[in-house]
This record gives C-alpha cells, sequence and structure tokens, in this order.
C-alpha cells in the first residue's frame, strides 16, 4: 500500500507512519517539518498546509491518505487534489454537541459545522465545529471514507501531558514516604482511554481494508478507579487512594482535565457524562485492539525519565497537598 500520512512527526500521526513503515507500506508524511523527525522508512516532503497542496505530491497516486487535521481549508484542498485515494479521517468526540449525551455516531447530535478556518484555542466549541466540516468533507469529496471520533488518547509523546499527570505523580510517590494521593469523583465513575500506538494500528488496519464508516475510537470501557488502579500497578507503586468529589474538588479551586492547578482526566458530572461513556463496541467490532492500561503507563513513565522536557499537567506537589490537607482527617502540611 502506498499511504499518505497528512502529519507524521508528531504522536498519533507520527505512530500511524511508523506502524504502516514497520509492516512494509510505502510511507509519505507531508508537515512542515516543525514537530521531531518522521520515522525510520518514511519519505518526508515539507510543506505548509496553509499554503496550496504540494502538486508533485498530488500527482502522485496513493491508496490511503489518514489526516488530522482540525483546519476546514487544509482538508478541503487535500480532499480535492486526492479524491480517488480511501481517506481516513481522525476526528474527535468533541463533533459532539452535548457532553452529557454518550450517543455516537448517528445518534448523537452534531455541532452545527465551522467551515472557516478559525483559532481554537480555549474555544472547544470552534474546535469540535471544524472537525465536524473536515468530515464532511472527507465524507462528501472523497471515493470511500472511514472517519473516526477518538476521545482520550494517551501514551509516550503524547505532548499534552494530561495522562502523563498520573504515571509522573506515582514516579513522585515511589520517591517519597507519604503515599496518599488526590484521587477524582468516585471509583466508578466511567472512563476510557486509548493508547496512540493501538489507535494508530487500527487506523492503519483501516486503510489497508478500504473500511467505511463513521467510529467512535474510544477504549474499553473502565471506571476511573480501575484507571488509577493499572496506572499505579504498572509504575509498581502502591498509593493510598483519596477521593475527592466533584464539589470538594470545585471548592478547593481544582481546575478539570487538563492545565495549571488541574486534576487530569477529571470531569465533573452529569455535564460530561457523555466524554466518558461512548460505546466502544462498533470499533472493536471493526478490528481495534487495545493493550492493558498498565503498559502504557510503564511505557509512559520510561518516556518521562528519558525526556525530561516531557509535558505533564496538572497539580503541583503543593497544591495537591493543600488539598489533600482540607480533606477530612487532612493533615495540614509542614511550612517550616
Amino acid at each position: 500500500m502506498r499511504l499518505l500520512v497528512l502529519g507524521g512527526s508528531a504522536f498519533l500521526s507520527r505512530a500511524v507512519a511508523a506502524d504502516a513503515a514497520a509492516r512494509g507500506h510505502e510511507v509519505v508524511a507531508v508537515n512542515r517539518g516543525r514537530s521531531g523527525a518522521v520515522p525510520d522508512g518514511v519519505r518526508h516532503v515539507v510543506a505548509d498546509r496553509d499554503g496550496p497542496f504540494p502538486a508533485a505530491t498530488a500527482a502522485e497516486a496513493f491508496d490511503a491518505v489518514v489526516d488530522v487535521s482540525r483546519t476546514p481549508s487544509h482538508v478541503r484542498k487535500a480532499v480535492a487534489a486526492l479524491p480517488e485515494a480511501h481517506w481516513v479521517f481522525v476526528s474527535t468526540i468533541n463533533v459532539y454537541a452535548d457532553d452529557s449525551d454518550p450517543g455516537g455516531p448517528g445518534a448523537g447530535r452534531l455541532r452545527d459545522p465551522e467551515p472557516d478556518d478559525v483559532d481554537a484555542a480555549g474555544s472547544p466549541e470552534a474546535y469540535g465545529a471544524m472537525k465536524v466540516a473536515c468530515e464532511n468533507l472527507v465524507l462528501e469529496g472523497a471515493g470511500s471514507a472511514a472517519v473516526v471520533r477518538p476521545g482520550l488518547v494517551v501514551g509516550p509523546e503524547d505532548p499534552s501531558g494530561r495522562f502523563a499527570y498520573w504515571p509522573a505523580r506515582m514516579a513522585r510517590l515511589l520517591d517519597d514516604d507519604a503515599t496518599e494521593v488526590l484521587a477524582p469523583g468516585h471509583p466508578d465513575d466511567p472512563m476510557h482511554v486509548i493508547d496512540a500506538r493501538d489507535l494508530a494500528a487500527w487506523l492503519v488496519d483501516l486503510a489497508e481494508r478500504r473500511v467505511e464508516g463513521v467510529f467512535d475510537g474510544v477504549g474499553p470501557a473502565s471506571t476511573v478507579g480501575e484507571l488509577l488502579a493499572a496506572v499505579a500497578r504498572g509504575c509498581g507503586a502502591e498509593p493510598r487512594w483519596r477521593w475527592a468529589d466533584d464539589a470538594t474538588l470545585e471548592a478547593a479551586d481544582v481546575r478539570p482535565w487538563s492545565g495549571e492547578r488541574s486534576l487530569p482526566l477529571w470531569l465533573p458530572r452529569p455535564e460530561y457524562d457523555g466524554m466518558r461513556a461512548h460505546d466502544p463496541a462498533p470499533a472493536l467490532a471493526a478490528g481495534l485492539t487495545t493493550r492493558p492500561v498498565a503498559d502504557t503507563a510503564r511505557d509512559t513513565l520510561a518516556w518521562l525519565r528519558a525526556t525530561p522536557d516531557a509535558a505533564v499537567t496538572g497539580l503541583t506537589a503543593a497544591e495537591e497537598a493543600e488539598v489533600l490537607a482540607g480533606l477530612p482527617g487532612g493533615r495540614r502540611p509542614d511550612r517550616s
């Protein structure tokens, strides 16, 4: 197979290019060359998608294209240049208009498409709306296509720092006598994650088999308690979890999901139940296979240790200690 990866140098798209090259496919990656090197065995075409689609690349015959773009103009130009290839477009569950509704393809209501290129910084609505427009461009313009809407993608090389918070927190626990670790919500709250390497392998499968359809690209259903237990197990840690409910976290000015002063992966209920609980069955039936979360956590911790500047987002040690001290039975941190 001759595969074009629009991206190919960072996280998920890089994992796609690496997996396809390892299978012996001829892989070409088009990107600006600013996010790192493409994998070994992948031909790199340097191009800025803000400009015209590269004419020489458009003249080549590709069996399939994998695109991760959020920018409608980029997708519009690429589909027009390569309409005969089989397209695998990586979208997001942020296309759904109601974050509390776990309804998937054909059931969940989508955001109104945003056909223009908008700065989505700090605006999940714009991000999801542009992804809807990109989906439409692919489904209407390509001869055949699969659209995959991932949820939380995790693993080594993740630039977001969200999941990495937890292996990093386990590493800090291993170096400290204190075993208490702040945990978000309730251990039975639903949650699912998917390792970027597993998602990438499935995207290549979809390209190879020219599978058509729309899927939620989420891992097997789990709970926050099971997820954190698996992270601890993969990192060789034995924390004593101190669970804090939504109201307690909000009162302590802890922020959800990611970023400064956040407890990553925490999503208040019920307004975000849909993001937590999309059905993995159609993707699993279409060939998605996933590794244990413990393995992902182990590999992420190894990557963090080998990459001192890797992104890790969330509460600092001092901020977590302050929140723990405010829980029933908590001990004020020593400020001496």
